[in-house]
């Protein structure tokens, strides 16, 4: 993954554009493979861990309807999430990460590995679904994974 995060930190080194994260079931681990690459700090501004809903209220600015209308771990939650954290620390784009990392945590139609990615940039939102599968570890693993990768297609033009 080291590998991953070097790209990263190499595209918006190359386009003079920062980045951030809002962290849920990730913890921190998003922000700890950057923080992993020498220059990092040219184009990373920061993360939150928002792990609670509060936090992702509170600080983030995510509207309770969205959490009480389609749960913490939605599409709508991560892109609010994603929004939030470019005005909390003032990067130009960001990923943001929420999902259940298990073994337990399932609702309804989100199952065990279920993790919404949103990401904002160029002041637009979108998000995607996945649902990876193993353990703990390796859900937030995967999910690290996928944010890293996400930032290379914002780089890249292709998101």
């Amino acid at each position: 993954m080291s590998e991953l995060a070097e790209r990263v930190v190499k595209l918006f080194a190359e386009k003079d554009v920062t980045f951030g994260f809002a962290e849920s079931l990730t913890g921190g681990m998003i922000s700890s493979e950057i923080v992993g690459v020498p220059g990092a700090s040219a184009v990373f501004s920061g993360s939150v861990v928002c792990y609670t809903n509060e936090v992702k209220m509170n600080v983030l600015g995510v509207p309770s309807e969205v959490i009480d209308e389609h749960t913490e771990v939605s599409a709508e939650c991560a892109e609010a999430m994603a929004e939030g954290i470019c005005k909390v620390i003032g990067c130009d784009c960001s990923v943001a990460v929420t999902g259940i990392a298990g073994p337990t945590g399932e609702l309804p139609g989100k199952p065990v590995g279920t993790v919404y990615f949103g990401y904002h940039s160029n002041g637009k939102n979108g998000s995607f679904r996945h649902v990876f599968s193993g353990d703990r570890m390796e859900i937030r693993r995967q999910t690290v994974s996928c944010a890293l990768e996400t930032l290379v297609s914002i780089a890249e033009g292709k998101i």
